[in-house]
């Protein structure tokens, strides 16, 4: 019996879909399955994707190289993206990173500096008197210290990104299934991809993308090593009064010690029931799902009360004029692996991959996280020679 395609891709977020456009620029016979997002969170009872949102910080540096690489690459290719779809997705607003000014100590203002001059990106810092008078919207700590990275960065829309990414897959010929894969198994040189719909399809090789649900040991025939965390985000609507002081507000990431992981912030941006909120994110203790059902019911439960009374304190010292009287919240997750790098690899069979993975940073970089993915499907492995790790995956 002969495959009905060549390559089955499951998960249409934000690396599969990218993996999708990719693959399906380089051969016919890619199909692409995965759900929409749904209607009423509630109520579903489906699986979720963290790319349900309109805005994720994007930049070029990071004091790890493979990620620097990797948002780098995609970063370049957003242009090709937008233009090819018709669709925007990237907002240059800059962004800005705060934290303690440096004192003769390791220091994270440092380590940005150290990373920006390595990768020969073009920034600025600025002292505690400097961002008081060029962001005046903040109230930073004393003492506080910035750097400023104006071009190729700001936020990205991954909706909006997703949404290309998928165009421009269907455009090259790739098959588009909306519905949620429950089970992958393999028969001899077939894959057959069960769906919860009822359907089955075959292919000759299967890359499995479903973010945190490829926990799922039915979508890969093992439990993957990956910890997916709950994760909290809040929302503060902007009213008409302040968006003339905020125009030009930039991407945040703050900390105001050295000890704690700070928050990172959005500006306003407009969602889709026509309000602007500003986004704030940065969980103050880590809210381990160990298991599919859990990360169903966490995406349902909208986050947890207690994360956004800590972000609201934060939001009151960082912008204290800012009206944070209309708030709201949501849950997505974030899954890590053992190195804290994407798991971008063949699993036992030499027919199904795994692309998961996103260590909290992969949003910027899904494109070229997406086509290291279909490299690895297309060729057996990844045959880029640009990364100094393999991206190898870890089971339980």
């Amino acid at each position: 019996m002969a495959a009905r395609f060549k390559y089955i891709i499951i998960g249409s977020g934000m690396m599969g879909a990218a993996a999708a456009r990719h693959l399906s620029k380089w051969t016919d016979g890619v199909a692409l399955i995965g759900p929409g997002e749904p209607d009423d969170y509630q109520r579903h009872d489906g699986v979720f994707a963290s790319h349900y949102d309109e805005a994720r910080i994007t930049r070029t540096i990071d004091q790890d190289p493979v990620w620097a690489r990797l948002a780098n690459r995609s970063i370049e290719r957003y242009g090709e993206i937008a233009a090819e779809s018709g669709i925007d997705f990237y907002s240059e607003v800059g962004c800005l990173m705060v934290g303690p000014g440096r004192a003769g100590q390791p220091s994270y203002v440092g380590r940005v500096l150290d990373a920006a001059g390595r990768l020969g990106v073009e920034t600025e810092t600025l002292g505690h008197d400097a961002l008081s008078n060029r962001f005046s919207y903040f109230a930073f700590q004393d003492g506080a210290e910035g750097v400023w990275e104006e071009k190729r960065a700001g936020h990205i829309n991954p909706r909006r990104l997703v949404k290309a990414q998928v165009m421009l897959a269907d455009r090259q010929g790739a098959t588009l299934i909306a519905e949620t894969v429950s089970a992958v198994s393999q028969d001899g040189a077939i894959v057959t991809v069960t769906t919860a719909e009822g359907r089955s399809y075959t292919a000759e090789k299967v890359l499995v993308a479903a973010g945190g649900f490829s926990i799922n040991e039915a979508l890969v025939g093992a439990r993957l090593d990956l910890s997916v965390y709950a994760r909290t985000i809040a929302f503060y609507e902007v009213g008409e009064g302040a968006m003339e002081e905020l125009k030009a507000m930039p991407s945040l990431i703050w900390k105001w010690n050295e000890e704690d992981d700070g928050i990172y912030l959005l500006p306003p941006v407009r969602y889709r029931d026509g309000k602007t909120y500003v986004k704030i994110g940065g969980d103050p203790d880590d809210l381990l799902l160990p298991s599919e059902p859990e990360i169903r019911d966490w995406f349902k439960s909208g986050g947890r009360e207690t994360t956004r009374r800590h972000l609201t304190d934060v939001m009151e010292r960082l912008m204290p004029r800012l009206d944070l009287s209309r708030s709201s919240m949501a849950a997505c997750v974030t899954s890590f692996t053992p190195n804290n790098y994407p798991a971008i690899a063949m699993t036992a069979s030499d027919r199904i991959g795994v692309l998961t993975g996103g260590c909290g940073a992969a949003a910027k970089s899904s494109d070229e996280i997406g086509r290291l993915g279909a490299e690895l499907i297309f060729h057996g492995s990844i045959i880029d020679d640009g990364y100094p790790v393999d991206f190898h995956a870890e089971y339980r």
